[in-house]
């Protein structure tokens, strides 16, 4: 005679008929939902990585120019003009050299401006964005446009984040 534990996981295994895997309509409505979800989280993501590289280079933007502004008060004179991905050799007390050297994450490095024309206007002390070998310049508007509504007026032609020359962003610290 079987012991009632025994033909209870007899009865158990017979009311699930054998069954021990998903069936492939299982699995295929799942994959569809994993990917519906997939794809309406996709645009929410893109908008996230925008909106954290634009904060990134409005707070870059924002201290080096601070700082530059600092120089200039108690000296009386901006630091000399440099290369893109170059440090002005004044600021480097003043400026974390790591934060000035890495590429932005739109690409290109930081450029110290004095006393250099873009898009046609002189500006005493500017901060580019410029296309270096080490890391090329990638043009993003929307990407750009997100910048200049952290920093600015939300328009590229207008205010102290413009358009310069060559196409890259340049922050203006003085006019």
């Amino acid at each position: 005679m079987k012991s009632p534990s025994t033909s209870c996981r007899s009865h158990a295994r017979s009311a699930r008929g054998g069954r021990r895997a998903f069936s492939l309509i299982e699995i295929m409505i799942t994959l569809t939902i994993i990917s519906l979800l997939a794809a309406i989280s996709m645009p929410t993501l893109k908008s996230v990585k925008r909106r954290t590289a634009a904060t990134a280079i409005g707070n870059d933007l924002r201290t080096f120019a601070a700082a530059f502004d600092g120089y200039v008060h108690e000296t009386g004179a901006w630091p000399a003009e440099t290369a893109a991905g170059v440090l002005p050799p004044e600021m480097a007390a003043r400026i974390n050299p790591t934060a000035w050297l890495r590429a932005t994450p739109l690409g290109g490095q930081y450029n110290w401006d004095n006393n250099q024309m873009h898009a046609g206007n002189r500006y005493k002390a500017a901060i580019a964005i410029s296309d270096t070998a080490a890391s090329p310049f990638i043009q993003d508007v929307d990407l750009l446009e997100a910048i200049d509504r952290i920093i600015d007026d939300g328009n590229l032609a207008t205010g102290n984040f413009r358009i310069g020359a060559d196409d890259e962003p340049v922050f203006i610290v003085a006019p």
